[in-house]
């Protein structure tokens, strides 16, 4: 899976999670297809990161990366 690519994508999230105070940080891709964030600042207590993380950051990335199987978020 090509990590430039995954990291645009991300670079392209960035700043609506910034707007709300939070950021995401790509942690590890695995060969299985899984790409590991950690949403950080106000994300990362967000109640809502979850939905986040599968229906922002996820959907995203499978649109542009489709190598991309599941989206996970680690915790600090």
């Amino acid at each position: 899976m090509d990590k430039d690519k995954v990291k645009k994508v991300l670079d392209k999230i960035r700043p609506q999670l910034q707007m709300d105070g939070g950021d995401v940080e790509l942690v590890e891709i695995a060969e299985d297809g899984t790409v590991k964030v950690r949403l950080m600042g106000h994300c990362a207590g967000c109640p809502y990161s979850q939905q986040t993380v599968k229906l922002g950051i996820e959907r995203a990335l499978k649109q542009f990366v489709p190598e991309v199987k599941e989206v996970v978020s680690v915790p600090y």
